[in-house]
């Protein structure tokens, strides 16, 4: 599943190429993915503007004027591109919306995880449904130290489970929760009531450097990722820990080992990570 590096490079390869174009026409070749596409139809996208494009943690939100909002969530198996209508249709390619330069934006999602809805303008004030119980953005100010601290001091969770938990903090996925601990050299089996204040500040500090690091490269190919042009990231060349059960830390050396956690595969290094 795409984690926050991948959506933002998403984004701003969509801002590229679809903000300030017009929607021209709406075509769904599937009833639904993960929830109806026929709202879609009934919206009446055609002769809006996209306005503007926004990541809040994995969703991406196509700004739309006259007022409204498309909400995306590529899922397990989403991929988005721009391309001619010369192009073939894919198989799974499940919403084309066709823009007012001749290009057509299309939804690819195998699995059918994926979301794309319409939402209508909030109360003034007030944020999309779809997000009002995501946490902090983890590149923002507001997580920090302090915060992440407070959040996690008395609970029994693993530090890992805590980390993804899109209530604290949005975004963070399998990859990039693994690099994270594996940089602050906190196991990721360590309870969260057992993480100290100095560690919770080398964790905010070591996810902020590990993200920004890999929205840089593009983001990590693992399994079906792929940029709007079809290209894979880059991070997944510099991945330190994630996937690398069995193999020598690049540290010291040591077997690298796996534990499951929340469902999820953990890899980490027994000597740097306490």
């Amino acid at each position: 599943m795409p984690e926050l590096p991948e959506v933002e490079t998403i984004r701003t390869a969509l801002d590229q190429v679809l903000t300030g174009r017009v929607i021209v026409k709406v075509e769904i070749f599937s009833p639904a993915m993960r929830t109806s596409l026929k709202p879609l139809l009934d919206a009446k996208l055609e002769g809006r503007t996209i306005c503007a494009i926004r990541r809040r943690g994995r969703y991406l939100a196509l700004d739309l004027n006259p007022a409204g909002t498309l909400v995306m969530h590529l899922g397990m198996s989403g991929v988005v591109r721009v391309e001619p209508l010369s192009v073939p249709r894919r198989k799974h390619e499940h919403v084309f919306m066709h823009l007012d330069d001749g290009m057509v934006f299309r939804f690819e999602c195998a699995r059918r995880f994926s979301i794309l809805e319409y939402a209508l303008p909030p109360a003034a004030g007030a944020d999309l449904a779809h997000f009002a119980k995501l946490g902090v953005e983890p590149l923002s100010e507001a997580f920090n130290a302090q915060m992440f601290y407070r959040k996690i001091h008395k609970s029994h969770a693993p530090v890992k489970v805590l980390l993804m938990d899109n209530s604290i903090v949005t975004g963070i996925g399998n990859i990039y929760a693994a690099e994270t601990l594996f940089a602050s050299g906190v196991r990721p089996s360590r309870k969260g009531c057992r993480v100290t204040q100095k560690e919770a500040a080398a964790i905010v500090e070591s996810a902020k450097r590990v993200l920004r690091r890999a929205i840089a490269a593009g983001g990590s190919t693992i399994h079906s990722y792929r940029h709007v042009d079809g290209s894979e990231g880059k991070f997944a060349q510099e991945l330190a820990i994630y996937g690398r059960e069995g193999e020598s830390c690049p540290v010291c050396a040591a077997k690298i080992r796996k534990v499951e956690l929340g469902g999820r595969s953990s890899c980490y290094c027994p000597h740097c990570q306490k």
